[in-house]
């Protein structure tokens, strides 16, 4: 599926690009940040090897992680085309032009 942003992500982590963490890796989690928004349904602040970062809880069981994941954000400007890779929890997993991939908000694309 393609979308379009209607509006531009900059990322408080945009200097942060995550290595992916496999399968089995422990889990840490950690009080949620303040959001005030519904950005973060059933994703919750945590550790993993030493890095704080988001996770979908379904993505966890038994503090570890249940499949690989990669919790970089997906920097973008309004226009761009991006193909989803994955739905989760109102965040989409997209990949740019340029072959980057990351999370953004399903809130700020729309379907084209």
């Amino acid at each position: 599926m393609k979308v379009q942003t209607t509006t531009n992500h900059p990322s408080e982590w945009e200097h942060i690009v995550f290595p992916t963490f496999v399968r089995g890796t422990k889990v840490l989690f950690v009080p949620d940040r303040e959001s005030g928004d519904d950005y973060f349904r059933d994703w919750k602040t945590c550790e993993i090897d030493g890095r704080e970062t988001f996770v979908p809880l379904s993505f966890v069981k038994d503090e570890k992680l249940t499949r690989d994941y990669n919790p970089t954000e997906l920097i973008a400007k309004k226009g761009d085309v991006l193909e989803v890779i994955e739905i989760v929890n109102a965040w989409l997993l997209c990949k740019d032009k340029n072959g980057v991939i990351g999370w953004l908000p399903a809130e700020i694309v729309v379907s084209i």
